[in-house]
């Protein structure tokens, strides 16, 4: 039973982006990005694509609004991700997008920065973000996709999908008091390509990326023993989050895929009313007017699917990945806290085996083995002594990173919930507004229809005394 808490490249020419294509898209975790390496890999014309972002009232400019700015004022920094742009090489095609940064912090040498950017750039950063902040919660990155057997075009639906997401990833970091304030964070918005580049290379080697990742995985296998409370209630709180948020993710996706088809129906289903009519003197109004009501139907139909993927569909697959997010965060909490653990008890060992050379059975060791037993177990005991203080220093260093970590932890938490809260809520309400807009409309129209088809008494007695 869970339990709940509360606040706790080079220039190259571009091209529109082509309608979507058909095709299966596949989750291909070892990509870094929506790529094919092929040495043939060309758009139809030879050339790259670009597809600059929508500039209508109802556009994703004009309808963004900074998540967790309690205060506009006090904001310092804007982000904007727009213009995806295909770029075509001799062994792969890949994405890169605009980003656009305005702010005031002294740490910035100028006010506005223009860099181009591709989706394995910003998996990069938040790989830094987590290495450095393993304990707050970095908000996650859309999926690595790859579209099936379609090389020389790609998915107009899934590049916007993806841009949003990167633009919605940026603005989170940008909100966040502490991971805002990263280098890293300076570099990818400031840096040119090249510049990024070589920044990039300066990062530890594979062999010590290597060895964290051995430690990290020995710690996970040996276990937390003592987890403080409020933890284990947190990682109930994911867990039991993480499989209702699945569930409403999988069937709202259902849904719309068969409303989706059922629109699909319903455009065929007027234009049979209107064909009927032509052949049916009788009935030709009352069909013609059937024909008129389902194609505004359909007209609010297609509208009201698209909010729902617009609206509704992004915010609950974004939490289902932010739970996985938390799942990830809590197990590097964890194992800090092992490690700090592994280092007491090889503490504790240490003091047995410095007491254990004081004993008797100590200095008949030393006598077989033919040596000095006073100055042998001397020479053990500095070596002990010396060993015993290494791991004291350690375990202090270990004892701030676990309070650091789980401080960093409990308020992430707390300032998680109440944007998860709040996006949700949004969700769900403008989800429940133009539900009750759809089907008001829909009603109206067939109200119309009914009252349209509606005779007074004398009307029908003088029909009837005419025929």
């Amino acid at each position: 039973m869970s339990r709940t808490i509360d606040d706790v490249v080079s220039p190259t020419q571009t091209n529109t982006i082509p309608a979507d294509i058909s095709g299966q898209m596949l989750d291909l975790d070892e990509d870094d990005d929506f790529e094919v390496f092929s040495k043939d890999s060309t758009l139809a014309d030879g050339s790259m694509f670009n597809a600059s972002m929508q500039t209508s009232p109802g556009s994703m400019v004009n309808q963004c609004k900074f998540e967790e700015d309690e205060d506009g004022d006090s904001k310092d920094i804007f982000i904007t991700v727009d213009n995806p742009e295909s770029h075509v090489t001799a062994i792969e095609t890949f994405i890169t997008y605009r980003v656009l940064t305005k702010t005031t912090r002294s740490e910035f040498d100028n006010s506005e920065y223009e860099v181009r950017r591709r989706y394995q750039d910003f998996h990069w950063l938040k790989g830094k973000l987590e290495e450095a902040h393993s304990t707050l919660i970095v908000h996650p990155l859309p999926e690595k996709f790859v579209v099936k057997g379609m090389v020389e075009r790609f998915n107009g639906d899934f590049i916007e999908t993806r841009r949003k997401a990167l633009h919605k990833f940026l603005n989170r970091i940008a909100d966040h008091p502490i991971l805002s304030c990263s280098e890293d964070f300076k570099v990818f918005l400031s840096a040119q390509a090249w510049e990024l580049t070589t920044y990039k290379k300066q990062g530890p080697g594979f062999l010590s990326r290597m060895g964290e990742t051995v430690r990290a995985v020995a710690n996970s296998v040996r276990g937390v023993k003592n987890r403080p409370e409020e933890f284990t209630a947190i990682q109930e709180y994911v867990e039991d989050f993480s499989n209702k948020i699945s569930s409403l993710d999988k069937v709202t996706q259902r849904i719309v895929k068969e409303q989706k088809e059922y629109l699909e129906e319903l455009k065929e289903y007027g234009p049979t009313y209107t064909l009927w009519s032509g052949s049916e003197e009788e009935l030709a109004e009352q069909l013609k007017g059937v024909a008129g009501c389902i194609e505004r139907c359909c007209q609010e139909t297609e509208e009201q699917v698209g909010h729902l993927s617009d609206t509704l569909v992004p915010v609950l697959h974004e939490y289902v990945l932010c739970a996985e997010t938390l799942k990830a965060v809590l197990r590097r909490r964890d194992n800090i806290q092992a490690e700090f653990e592994a280092k007491n008890e090889a503490l504790a060992t240490k003091k047995v085996d410095r007491d254990a050379e004081s004993s008797d059975l100590g200095f008949v060791w030393g006598s077989l083995l033919g040596k000095n037993p006073e100055e042998a177990r001397h020479q053990r005991q500095e070596r002990l002594d010396g060993e015993i203080e290494e791991l004291k220093v350690e375990i202090d260093k270990l004892e701030d990173r676990v309070e650091w970590a789980n401080n960093a932890l409990k308020g992430d938490w707390v300032r998680w919930q109440r944007s998860m809260r709040g996006d949700l809520k949004s969700a769900f309400l403008s989800t429940a507004e133009k539900n009750v807009d759809y089907y008001e409309k829909c009603l109206a129209v067939w109200e119309t229809f009914l009252l349209s088809q509606r005779t007074e008494p004398s009307e029908e007695t003088d029909r009837d005394n005419t025929s």
